[in-house]
């Protein structure tokens, strides 16, 4: 799991006290904000009021690969209720994250959802007991469009304060390490690509085969973890990782 997925202890402390103010009126709950890439879900982030013990136990055994919440939350947009009952609707016979969230008295709640423009899914989980669960949840549901609003501004903020962060950051040798990134070919590629050129104009301005140019576009789109050729020019762009000739 990377150690440096949203990591900064006063960022997420300030959105844990953001959420604790938020979630007030519904009572001593339970919450869960989460961030994970869909890409990658080894790039992990919670922030919440559960027992440290279970989140520790969670990040460990990289539950999320196979929590059925989770699994489910990454096919929907909707907000959904939850119980143990939904490992069976899933079809899934993983039930040991369950099997040990019942220790810590996890047995049902209520999951809202949001597919952001970095690729990354985020979740507002509050969770209900045998005591409050049909209060909460009778509550939940006549609020659900404030706590999904909420889950919107929660992660809005959490980006903008990760974004001035590191815009406040002084340059380093990571940030040079970055310009880097690619062999000097492989920058050839991106800048023409980036001025609009073709992958025939390429092959006929550095003198080179059509299919070397195709072959070195595809080491870039690997490098940089994107799915296509378009996708790594504007991340080359909108990052600085491209050289000028």
């Amino acid at each position: 799991m990377s150690d440096s997925f949203f990591n900064d202890e006063i960022i997420n402390n300030s959105i844990k006290t953001h959420l604790n103010n938020n979630l007030k009126d519904y009572g001593d709950v339970i919450y869960a904000y989460t961030i994970m890439k869909k890409k990658n879900l080894t790039e992990y982030c919670a922030i919440s009021n559960y027992p440290d013990e279970w989140i520790n136990i969670y990040k460990k055994n990289s539950y999320q690969y196979t929590d059925p919440v989770v699994i489910k939350a990454l096919n929907n947009f909707l907000p959904f209720f939850w119980t143990e009952k939904i490992m069976i609707s899933s079809s899934l016979q993983l039930v040991e994250v369950f099997n040990i969230a019942k220790e810590y008295n996890i047995i049902s709640g209520y999951t809202f959802i949001l597919h952001d423009c970095n690729n990354n899914l985020a979740m507002l989980s509050i969770l209900m007991d045998n005591k409050t669960g049909n209060i909460l949840k009778k509550k939940i549901e006549e609020n659900q469009d404030k706590l999904q609003l909420l889950l919107l501004n929660t992660h809005d903020t959490l980006i903008s304060l990760y974004k001035g962060k590191n815009e406040a950051a002084p340059k380093n040798s990571e940030s040079e390490s970055k310009k880097e990134k690619f062999s000097p070919r492989e920058n050839e590629f991106l800048y023409w690509s980036s001025m609009g050129k073709t992958y025939s104009e390429i092959a006929i301005i550095l003198g080179i085969r059509l299919c070397t140019v195709k072959f070195h576009m595809g080491n870039i789109v690997k490098k940089l973890g994107v799915l296509n050729a378009k996708h790594a020019i504007r991340l080359g762009i909108e990052s600085q990782l491209i050289n000028p000739l």
